[in-house]
């Protein structure tokens, strides 16, 4: 299994993460997001997201989560985070990952997506859950939003952060900031079961 990973990584022209070295014989691992406003369990799937799973454990390893800051909050579509310190400095990042949306999942509620810029292969450390069902996003005649995990505990969580209030923050010039910053204190991976 860690001998195909590596060749799938080879092959579509990415460096290897520390990620895959993570629970490398486990196909659905899950972390805890720990934020300001509770806990929520999300079980990845490597069986169909391998690069964007190890890509995001990759991240988890070196602690960048850790006190980082939900920079985007639209309630009815997705909680965007990943990407910016409290004080809106960005982390520091890997390599972009190559888009696998085309895996077969779904934009769906409560799933766990890669966020990227207009080129499709750009994401890098930035996610996005989904806060309801968003076909909009998925693969179609041109490139979707990679999906590579699902919440399987703290819906409860993201319902509560979909009453934080936003605006257009001053400093960056970005709408749909919280007013009341939402922190992702730390991402775990929680003991393979």
């Amino acid at each position: 299994m860690k001998q195909l990973m590596f060749i799938m990584l080879l092959l579509c022209g990415v460096s290897a993460h520390a990620g895959q070295f993570m629970q490398p014989d486990n196909l659905f691992p899950k972390v805890k997001f720990m934020t300001s406003h509770g806990d929520i369990v999300v079980e990845l799937d490597r069986s169909r997201a391998p690069l964007s799973v190890n890509n995001f454990l990759s991240y988890v390893k070196k602690n960048a989560y850790n006190n980082t800051v939900f920079h985007r909050l639209v309630p009815g579509f997705v909680l965007q985070g990943g990407g910016y310190t409290p004080d809106y400095k960005e982390i520091d990042t890997l390599k972009p990952v190559f888009n696998e949306s085309g895996n077969g999942l779904k934009n769906q509620l409560g799933s766990l997506a890669m966020a990227r810029l207009n080129d499709p292969h750009s994401a890098v450390s930035q996610f996005y859950f989904n806060l309801e069902d968003n076909s909009s996003l998925d693969p179609g005649s041109r490139w979707g939003y990679a999906v590579f995990g699902q919440v399987v505990s703290g819906m409860e969580v993201l319902e509560k952060i979909q009453n934080v209030e936003t605006e257009i923050n001053q400093q960056t010039g970005w709408s749909d900031v919280p007013i009341e910053p939402v922190i992702l204190k730390m991402v775990i991976l929680l003991p393979q079961e």
